[in-house]
């Protein structure tokens, strides 16, 4: 999640509804200078008890994080804490439970992003030596109780901890127990913006049965192979869901203020300091008449934090957020990418994964979203054939992309080497959940603890 350094008290004040727009239309690019930015997660577990570590106890996260100053990195500090680094490759930020994200750099192509990837797991592993650490590539936590885990101290998740209980049953899960892997994209204009949302949220459900990866809560088997999508169908409806509206003619900057006016607020930060608006609204916020702040207007900041608490499948900034997929080792965190780059970044290959999936009705992607979580690539779609099928399409179409983007690495192979973990996925038609549970019901004998031997 995002971490603030300024104060927010000096951002010019919003006087229109342009300023709301500004953000979307001051992401267009040209496609010379679309970049990548990749981002993910993963659980911190102590090597000698399997223990979530807590911030403050000698070799946490706190540890963990100014050891990597080691390596470059510049701390960013909440009331006296680092929360949070920041350097050439990106930043490095705290997720409620300790889960360590690195949010990359905006990268040309995916040999550079695939190599940062490797820079930062190195240096984690060797700060896992130091701080009797190690990581795990998972989806959720797969033996941990929500009890049973830290929470970080950023003035922000206590504000949304306090408020995910009132409007959904699971939204502590996905702050606590799970992981993910996201893209950020790129667009050259308002209808390529349209066309790249509507085509990544009809396929966010073949994403998510591909890297599904979350198939042990507390130990046992929960009947999911993606039980971190399932959790955020009762996370909270008003930021979450297919989004309809996406997929109208119509469907543009404008449609996405309108949507996140109608998302309720969580804090405003001002002073370095969260106040809790948890519920409240930022159309009121922009009239004057915010009951956490009465008679202040928001600030183009408030605007950017309120933007970043959205959290459906694709999300719309100065960017595209791809948001799908479950946490996993190195080569799945390199193929997300490289899925989504093959069919975004060409146009005939953007146009041919759009004609797939164009005729849909909404009932029929919400219907196939609904069963992925459980089913993955066995999950049938619209026509009676099953996703696995539609897979093999689609990655096809993304190596045709990949293919005609021409982006080579040293050793002069172009970016189709990434999509390989994938290709594997569809010709055993098994997840990597299905494989985890496999060996649970075999050689682990039923032991889940065996999953840290699968770390990083």
């Amino acid at each position: 999640m995002s971490t603030r350094e300024d104060s927010g008290s000096a951002d010019p004040v919003i006087e229109s509804r342009d300023q709301l727009v500004a953000p979307m239309q001051a992401g267009e690019k040209p496609k010379a200078d679309w970049r990548i930015g990749t981002e993910h997660e993963k659980l911190v577990y102590k090597r000698d008890d399997f223990r979530a570590p807590s911030y403050d106890e000698n070799g946490g996260i706190r540890d963990i994080l100014l050891n990597m100053q080691d390596f470059g990195w510049e701390p960013v500090e909440e009331n006296g804490k680092v929360i949070a680094l920041k350097g050439s490759d990106g930043a490095v930020s705290l997720e409620p439970a300790g889960q360590l994200e690195l949010s990359g750099a905006p990268l040309e192509n995916l040999h550079e992003t695939c190599n940062e990837t490797g820079r930062h797991l190195s240096q984690v592993k060797e700060i896992g030596e130091k701080c009797g650490v190690g990581f795990l590539g998972l989806g959720m936590w797969h033996d941990k109780t929500r009890e049973e885990l830290p929470v970080m101290p950023k003035g922000r998740y206590g504000i949304m901890m306090n408020h995910m209980p009132k409007v959904g049953n699971l939204g502590l899960d996905m702050m606590l127990r799970t992981c993910t892997i996201q893209v950020n994209l790129d667009y050259s204009s308002e209808a390529d913006m349209a066309k790249k949302f509507r085509t990544g949220l009809a396929l966010q459900p073949l994403a998510t049965a591909l890297f599904a990866n979350s198939p042990f809560t507390e130990g046992k088997p929960n009947g999911y192979l993606s039980y971190r999508s399932h959790i955020w169908s009762d996370t909270d409806p008003h930021r979450t869901g297919m989004l309809p509206f996406v997929f109208d003619d119509d469907f543009g900057y404008e449609r996405w203020v309108d949507y996140m006016l109608d998302v309720p607020m969580y804090f405003v930060y001002r002073d370095g300091q969260y106040i809790d608006a948890a519920g409240q609204s930022f159309r009121d916020f922009l009239n004057g008449d915010l009951p956490a702040m009465p008679g202040e207007k928001p600030r183009e900041g408030d605007w950017w934090d309120h933007l970043s608490t959205a959290f459906p499948e694709v999300r719309l900034k100065s960017f595209l957020e791809m948001r799908g997929a479950d946490g996993g080792p190195w080569s799945r965190i390199c193929a997300l990418p490289a899925f989504w780059v093959g069919l975004m970044y060409d146009e005939a290959a953007l146009d041919a994964a759009w004609e797939l999936v164009k005729d849909w009705t909404m009932e029929e992607r919400e219907t196939l979203r609904n069963a992925v979580p459980k089913l993955a690539l066995d999950a049938e779609i619209p026509g009676g054939h099953k996703l696995r099928d539609l897979a093999k399409d689609v990655l096809a179409i993304s190596r045709q992309g990949l293919t005609a983007r021409g982006r080579l690495g040293q050793s002069g192979d172009n970016e189709t080497g990434f999509l390989s973990t994938l290709d594997e996925i569809v010709e055993s038609g098994k997840v990597p959940a299905q494989r985890l549970l496999d060996m649970y019901h075999g050689e682990w004998n039923g032991d889940v603890s065996r999953v840290y031997k699968y770390s990083f």
